[in-house]
């Protein structure tokens, strides 16, 4: 037998010599979600481990995540209801919640690369990414107010502005936006492939930005967000997004669209980020909590999977026990 695999697997010396995808903490952006007051946290059932922050709190946790060398974060509002409306106007407040987190983050931690959403859900009376108008999310009126956010963040100090909102054309009117407005060096993280996918359910819960609507075509996002059955559209979204000037690339959800993230690394040049969501994580989570996995080790492969596909980034709830394991 001339030829035998197995002679590359022999140690753990030799593995790691011709071992083909790497991952460590600076592979990572650690997203957070952020709620008003101060030092209080709170829980969120279906993500354990996980929590809605204050801002003292929020510093807190980015300051670890930072010194176990994971580089960014992202993050995520949860905006009381008595602030919301349907054309989302609190995402524009200079001292929003999120403008004075950012403003905090980038005054504590420098080197931090602050990662804010583009999008209305949090802050839309009706939980949708963009305007509502009769029963329709209406995408031209939408992207004045979509620039005007991503403005609103970077004046505040935002080192990547990312539109989740998956709304046509949004990122041509946010870079246009962002460099009359004098930050030509804030980065574009277009969510370019972003699916109606089931695993946003923790997520939602986690922010209160489902829907309002129970029926209809404003139930869900299926009329904005990507057909799970797709793989060609997001090609064509990609071909879009990286003409209009996006800087990264993003794919959501993460392991169930691997396919989607290798397709993306070999159509462009752009770096390619992943986004393993709150479905996923909860996933671990719970399966790990019945005994019935080892958490960390599926949590690396996991990690490792999406690295191997072709993410250059990776968005995980996990970030920081991942960064504590690899050490």
């Amino acid at each position: 037998m001339l030829s035998r695999p197995r002679r590359n697997r022999v140690s753990p010396g030799v593995r790691s010599l011709v071992r083909e995808t790497a991952l460590t903490p600076g592979h990572l952006v650690l997203p957070l979600f952020v709620i008003e007051g101060r030092d209080s946290a709170e829980p969120i059932p279906a993500m354990p481990g996980c929590q809605r922050l204050t801002l003292d709190r929020t510093v807190a946790l980015a300051r670890e995540a930072h010194g176990l060398g994971i580089p960014a974060v992202a993050l995520f509002p949860r905006v009381a209801d008595a602030a919301k409306d349907r054309l989302g106007r609190e995402s524009l407040n200079p001292d929003g919640l999120v403008q004075r987190t950012v403003k905090a983050l980038k005054d504590a931690l420098p080197d931090l690369v602050v990662i804010t959403d583009v999008a209305l859900d949090p802050y839309s009376s009706d939980g949708h990414d963009g305007i509502v108008e009769g029963d329709r999310v209406v995408n031209d009126p939408t992207l004045p107010v979509l620039a005007a956010m991503a403005v609103a963040q970077a004046r505040a100090g935002a080192d990547v502005v990312a539109p989740s909102d998956m709304m046509d054309g949004r990122v041509a009117v946010i870079r246009q936006a962002l460099d009359a407005a004098g930050h030509t060096d804030v980065l574009i993280c277009s969510y370019c492939a972003k699916y109606a996918s089931a695993f946003y359910g923790p997520f939602r819960a986690a922010l209160d930005s489902a829907p309002r609507h129970t029926s209809g075509a404003l139930a869900d996002k299926a009329t904005y967000q990507m057909d799970p059955a797709n793989a060609r559209e997001a090609l064509r979204e990609a071909r879009l997004d990286e003409a209009e000037g996006a800087d990264w690339l993003l794919v959501k959800p993460g392991l169930p669209y691997l396919d989607i993230v290798r397709a993306l690394r070999e159509a462009t040049p752009l770096p390619i980020a992943a986004y393993q969501v709150s479905g996923e994580f909860a996933c671990l989570k719970a399966a790990a909590g019945n005994g019935w996995i080892d958490y960390e080790r599926c949590l690396l492969e996991s990690l490792l999977c999406l690295r191997r596909a072709g993410a250059d980034l990776i968005w995980t709830y996990g970030a920081i026990d991942a960064a504590k394991i690899l050490g």
